[in-house]
């Protein structure tokens, strides 16, 4: 058995015997007064009184060693799913140490791919580094915490040789994916700058196997066309030089799309554009064409918390000492007992985050707090929102933008939804570009359901821009009124449907049409891309 707070268990005999004394203490005082009151009463205040004092320390005691954090044993845990199997390999060569895209390339990837799994839900997610070899961090595993722990700690140092072979990260990952018998279909999603120091005809070798053995593969290009320098930093981030050659030349690196297009035909793959501000997103929309089968995966769960036992043991004496007193612990036991429900404080009708009169300074305020690095997305969202409120549409598109990439989901849907929210504000404003807007609206609304399918309110905004609008009896059309905005935590919910249109049921009818249209053509591409990955030869 282990302590995660050791100090504390020593420390539980002394916690013990000092609350002994507190109470024994009290007792004496309580006995005292009730004596100097009257000798009837003292006798009421003697009942249960050597009993009481240990049963204190006892649940003292028991207390301590709870928060000391007591863990041992195992757990066999089995988890159960509908997913896929995605492997995530990420290019841990020095060259995506450039900072071309912030803060460089290699953290860019590392952002995207854990938004990346925290959209997968119940899929299979593994992880491998590759730089001059390739080395799998986590196989195939639903503890997507794990996942994201690996992912964090992705550094160049990982790799004990230079470069970038390209063939070997295929190579491991068709293996990887084909021991994989349960689950659905197989993907294998690269993050890379494409500048691979392998013969690319080894690697378009590899890639077409990857093809042969049904596995999907997705690249990321990370990094621009612009050659640039690699720098070198200590570990407060400081410049020391930039990465130089056996000559002593500075290297400069750039993203090869030349190999990363050759690799994505081989494989009959996807290649995610680096210039796309949405990468996640994008790989998300392709995995979403691919089968999810049931998944069953069990797991040793070594060292579990047993603080629950202490507690239980602590919460049991101090009951036991509540029932041998019939004074004021049973009164309060009632009162706990037949008291009704609480509630916590609630702010005034009139207090609210964002007042008529002071909105430009509550969005330079948010602005500031998230350029200063305080509140990050949310702060983001913070001040889109409220711009919006205020009308300064240019405002809020830019804040929340910003938010939209947020590793939050429930925050990034609340910024696609405010998004289109501005989208249709602005084609309201401008009608000379009317139908770009509602084009952009009906995308954002999209992405957001993308992120919670459940959201009524995306679906009825979503719909009222895809039916037109009605004309009325007097030949003129009646518009749409605009959708309220989602606001924060912090701001009441204002959203209404709108009263000229569909009503809730119908417009949920007619997109459950266009989600069985869409899941046939989901499985028709599926159909497509298994006779591809079958077939020895492509068909074009």
């Amino acid at each position: 058995m282990r302590f995660e707070l050791p100090l504390l268990l020593w420390l539980a005999p002394v916690i013990g015997l000092g609350l002994v004394g507190l109470a024994w203490w009290a007792q004496r005082k309580r006995i005292r007064l009730a004596s100097a009151w009257s000798p009837a009463v003292a006798a009421l205040a003697q009942r249960g009184a050597r009993s009481s004092v240990p049963l204190i320390g006892a649940a003292a005691l028991a207390a301590a060693i709870a928060i000391a954090g007591p863990r041992g044993g195992r757990m066999i845990r089995s988890d159960t799913a509908r997913g896929l199997n995605v492997l995530i390999a990420v290019d841990v060569s020095r060259s995506m140490l450039a900072e071309d895209v912030e803060p460089n390339r290699l953290q860019h990837a590392i952002r995207e791919a854990r938004r990346l799994v925290q959209d997968l839900g119940a899929d299979r997610v593994g992880v491998i580094a590759f730089a001059g070899q390739s080395y799998v961090l986590s196989p195939l595993t639903l503890d997507h915490p794990a996942v994201n722990l690996y992912l964090e700690t992705l550094d160049p140092d990982l790799a004990s040789a230079g470069g970038t072979n390209l063939e070997a990260v295929f190579r491991q990952g068709t293996q990887v994916l084909s021991g994989s018998l349960e689950g659905g279909d197989r993907a294998m999603v690269i993050f890379t700058d494409g500048e691979g120091h392998d013969s690319l005809g080894l690697a378009v070798g590899a890639a077409r196997n990857l093809a042969k053995e049904g596995v999907r593969l997705i690249l990321v290009a990370e990094g621009g066309v612009k050659p640039v320098r690699i720098p070198l930093r200590d570990a407060a981030g400081v410049l020391v030089d930039y990465k130089r050659d056996a000559e002593g030349e500075v290297v400069e690196t750039t993203r090869r799309d030349d190999v990363l297009q050759s690799l994505s035909n081989a494989a009959d793959g996807s290649l995610i554009p680096a210039t796309l501000p949405d990468q996640a997103g994008a790989v998300r929309e392709q995995l979403g064409a691919l089968s999810r089968r049931p998944i069953r995966e069990r797991r040793l769960a070594d060292l579990m918390p047993l603080a629950w036992v202490a507690a239980l043991v602590a919460a049991l004496v101090l009951l036991v000492q509540t029932g041998t007193r019939r004074g004021t612990a049973l009164a309060a036991l009632g009162a706990l007992t037949i008291a009704g429900s609480a509630s916590g404080q609630r702010l005034p009708p009139g207090d609210r985050l964002v007042h008529a009169g002071k909105a430009s300074e509550a969005i330079a305020a948010f602005r500031r707090e998230a350029l200063a690095g305080r509140g990050g997305d949310t702060a983001w969202f913070n001040a889109g929102t409220a711009a919006l409120l205020a009308g300064r549409l240019d405002d809020a598109k830019d804040a929340l933008d910003r938010a939209a990439g947020s590793l939050d989901p429930g925050l990034r849907y609340r910024a696609l939804y405010n998004l289109g929210v501005v989208a249709i504000h602005s084609a309201r404003k401008d009608s000379s570009v009317r139908a770009e807007r509602e084009a952009e609206g009906l995308t954002r609304f999209k992405q957001a359901l993308l992120l919670d399918p459940s959201a009524a309110d995306a679906k009825w905004n979503m719909e009222l821009l895809l039916r037109p609008a009605a004309p009325t009896s007097g030949g003129r059309k009646q518009g749409r009124s605009p959708p309220q905005p989602q606001q924060g935590p912090k701001q009441e919910q204002q959203q209404q449907p709108s009263s000229a249109g569909l009503s809730p049921r119908e417009a949920e009818a007619i997109l459950s049409a266009v989600e069985q249209s869409e899941a046939a053509t989901r499985a028709s591409a599926v159909r497509r891309q298994r006779l591809r990955a079958t077939s020895s030869t492509r068909d074009w």
